[in-house]
């Protein structure tokens, strides 16, 4: 599961069928979905008896805080994300993509032409860089550049030592890498308080911490807006990061996608999108724990019990995807998929907050790098899935050669007759 978690999972649902149990040290028993209706159910369910906590969430507090949207149940949550969520839809979104190109330029602008480069470490660079200016707002040079190196160093942090700090259960503060991470997160902190009390002070930007405040005054604490942030930064920079570097490891398979790309349609670009969250999904599978005694389908599941709903399974079932591990963005142009058979945000009333601004900045961000350059792939075999935290990344980064692209010439007008 930890090495090659597709093809387990793929085996044990050939073996067992869309639902079957496995023991997943330090995780224990899961029962994994692979069935669209018991996805649906489960994402529809009572939010009291279906719960995000258990061993991942513990994993995550140290580094995404106690109040992170991604950790809370229930009512508390609920709390959160009504505050949240205006600032991620509507005419706070339509803003942004102009400033995500602007960004993208930049970036680019830098790439070494005739070389063969990792694309993921580059979109890290990009996504960060949008979070910081358009979620946090930095304006300070040297905040900015400070905020950045510290963010940084905070995910190169390994998961094995959140998992050793919260299992532990005690003060570890002698054990020389956790202090190394106590103090990084200090300093993390320190800056993303001071620019919380500038948005105190004047919330009349229109980032997202100025519209957060805007619209929540006291309602959300610093504390609650530290943790917040310090999950957009986190969650939202790596995942969105990796999705492109996917899209690109896709792309540069099928060159026919590719070109087609090109002529900038946008329902091309969506349909494209759509299809690389399909085929590789970031996140494999969303978990619950069940509180409570729990029916789901023919099976009763006892309260304390995990439940995974299987993002990966569940997208590539030949019932619903003929050719499943075929990339196809033309799929997406043909109608909407059936429900809950393509869920890489989730769904129900904890459906990623940010998936909408995860697409536009895909959507942002793709054509700028297709505009400076044509990408051939390091090597013509696809790139497997490798697990780095909680995501599944491209094992060797997206590597690609870059060349310069030639525009191609306007065309000539006709003169007219005078």
């Amino acid at each position: 599961m930890l090495s090659r978690p597709h093809g387990f999972l793929a085996r044990c649902r050939r073996r067992y069928g869309d639902v079957f149990t496995a023991n997943i040290a330090p995780y224990g028993r899961m029962v994994f979905l692979a069935d669209p209706a018991l996805i649906r159910q489960v994402f529809t369910g009572d939010t009291h008896v279906f719960h995000v906590g258990g061993v991942r969430g513990r994993v995550l507090s140290p580094l995404l805080g106690e109040h992170s949207l991604l950790l809370l149940d229930e009512d508390e949550h609920m709390r959160e994300r009504k505050l949240m969520l205006p600032a991620f839809h509507g005419e706070a979104l339509r803003r942004y993509p102009s400033l995500m190109e602007e960004i993208a330029e930049e970036q680019v602008s830098g790439w070494p032409v005739g070389e063969t480069i990792a694309l993921r470490p580059r979109m890290q660079a990009i996504t960060l860089e949008v979070i910081l200016r358009l979620v946090i707002g930095v304006r300070d040079t040297v905040a900015l550049a400070r905020l950045r190196d510290l963010l940084n160093r905070l995910l190169d942090q390994p998961t094995t030592l959140l998992f050793l700090a919260t299992a532990a259960n005690r003060d570890i503060s002698w054990f020389r890498p956790w202090r190394r991470f106590l103090e990084i997160r200090a300093q993390a902190n320190e800056l993303i308080y001071e620019e919380i009390a500038r948005r105190r002070a004047d919330p009349s930007g229109d980032d997202i911490l100025s519209l957060l405040v805007q619209a929540s005054g006291d309602s959300l604490s610093d504390e609650e807006l530290r943790d917040e942030l310090m999950t957009l930064l986190i969650a939202g920079h790596e995942t969105t990061a990796t999705a492109l570097a996917w899209a690109f490891e896709r792309l540069t398979r099928h060159p026919a996608a590719l070109a087609r790309l090109r002529d900038g349609d946008a329902a091309y670009i969506d349909a494209v999108i759509k299809e690389t969250l399909r085929v590789r999904p970031v996140v494999m599978e969303v978990g619950r724990d069940i509180t409570e005694k729990v029916r789901l389908g023919e099976w009763e599941l006892p309260a304390g019990t995990r439940v995974m709903s299987s993002i990966a399974l569940v997208q590539r079932a030949e019932r619903d995807w003929p050719d499943a591990h075929a990339f196809r963005p033309e799929r997406f142009l043909d109608g909407q998929p059936a429900p809950y058979t393509w869920i890489p945000f989730g769904g129900g009333p904890r459906r990623c907050i940010g998936a909408s601004f995860a697409t536009t900045e895909m959507a942002a961000i793709i054509p700028v790098v297709l505009r400076h350059f044509d990408l051939v792939p390091e090597r013509p075999e696809s790139e497997r899935s490798q697990t780095r935290n909680v995501t599944q990344v491209p094992a060797r980064g997206a590597r690609v050669v870059l060349s310069q692209r030639t525009p191609k010439p306007e065309p000539q007008g006709v003169l007219s007759a005078v």
